[in-house]
C-alpha cells in the first residue's frame, strides 16, 4: 500500500532511505506500514523535492498520531514532519540519519560535498551502477558488511528500479538539506539509533540530534554502520521496540 492509495491509520509508519523502498524493513522485527516515499513505486512525486515537501506528502496520509520510524533520508523526512506537525507524531525514531547530510564550514559532521557530487555526476552516466555503489557505502566498516551489502543490492530491485530523475532529485535534496534549525521544535519522545561505523552520516551527527531534540536519547551500536536494522536486527528490534512499546 502506498501512502496515497488511502489514508494510513496504522499506529506505526516506517520510512525508507534514498534509492530503496518500504520492503527494506521486512526483516527489522517491527510491525507497521512501510509506504514508498514520493517518487518511488506508485507514489506520486512532489516538486520541489525537499525534505519539507516530502514531509507534507506523508503528513497528508496520517489521520491519527503515529509512531514514525525513518532511516537515512526517511529520517530527515521524519524529522521535518515531527517539527511541522507535532500533532501527528506520537514517537519518533531516527535511524542512521542527520539534520544535514553534507558537511559545511559550520557543520563538520557530514559527507564530503565532492563525494556526493561525484555520485550525482556518475548517476547521469549509469544510474543503476551508481545506485549500487552508493548502497555499498551503507555497510562499510560494520559487522557482517558483505551480507548487509548483498541484502541491500538484492532489495533495491525487488519493487522495480527507481526513476533516474527521482534519484537525482534525492541527491540534490541530500546536498541541500539542513534541518538543524527545526530539531528543537520536535516535542515528541525521540530515539536516535546509530552505528558507530556509519560513514554516510557520522556518529557525531547522532550525538548532535540527541542533544538538540528536547526529549531524545541515543541508542548507539559500536559495531554497526549505516543500516543497523540489517546488520544487527535483534539489537535493533530490542532497542526500538522497547522504546516504541514503553
Amino acid at each position: 500500500m502506498t501512502p496515497h492509495a488511502s489514508t494510513l491509520t496504522r499506529q506505526r509508519i516506517l520510512l525508507h532511505g534514498w534509492g530503496l523502498h518500504g520492503g527494506i524493513w521486512a526483516e527489522c522485527g517491527l510491525a507497521g506500514a512501510s509506504p514508498e516515499l514520493p517518487g518511488y513505486g506508485d507514489t506520486p512525486s512532489v516538486s520541489p523535492y525537499t525534505a519539507e515537501t516530502l514531509a507534507e506528502a506523508v503528513a497528508d496520509t496520517i489521520e491519527t498520531p503515529v509512531q514514525l520510524v525513518g532511516w537515512s533520508l526517511g529520517g530527515m523526512v521524519g524529522l521535518a514532519l515531527a517539527a511541522r506537525h507535532p500533532d501527528k507524531v506520537a514517537k519518533l525514531v531516527l535511524v542512521g540519519s542527520s539534520p544535514a547530510f553534507v558537511s559545511r564550514p559550520d557543520w563538520p559532521y557530514g559527507l564530503a560535498p565532492e563525494i556526493l557530487a561525484g555520485f550525482a555526476e556518475s548517476l547521469k552516466q549509469d544510474y543503476r551502477a551508481t545506485l549500487l555503489r552508493f548502497l555499498s557505502l551503507q555497510a562499510r566498516g560494520g559487522d557482517a558488511a558483505r551480507e548487509v551489502i548483498a541484502r541491500l543490492r538484492e532489495s533495491v530491485l525487488q519493487r522495480g528500479e527507481p526513476a533516474s530523475e527521482v534519484l537525482a532529485a534525492g541527491l540534490d535534496l541530500l546536498r541541500d538539506v539542513d534541518l538543524r534549525a527545526v530539531a528543537a521544535r520536535v516535542r515528541c519522545p525521540t530515539l536516535v539509533v546509530h552505528g558507530a561505523y556509519d560513514t554516510l552520516c557520522p556518529v557525531a551527527a547522532a550525538h548532535w540530534l540527541a542533544e538538540q531534540i528536547p526529549d531524545a536519547r541515543l541508542a548507539l551500536h559500536e559495531r554497526a554502520a549505516h543500516a543497523p536494522f540489517l546488520s544487527h536486527p535483534l539489537w535493533f528490534a530490542e532497542q526500538v521496540g522497547g522504546f516504541l512499546d514503553g
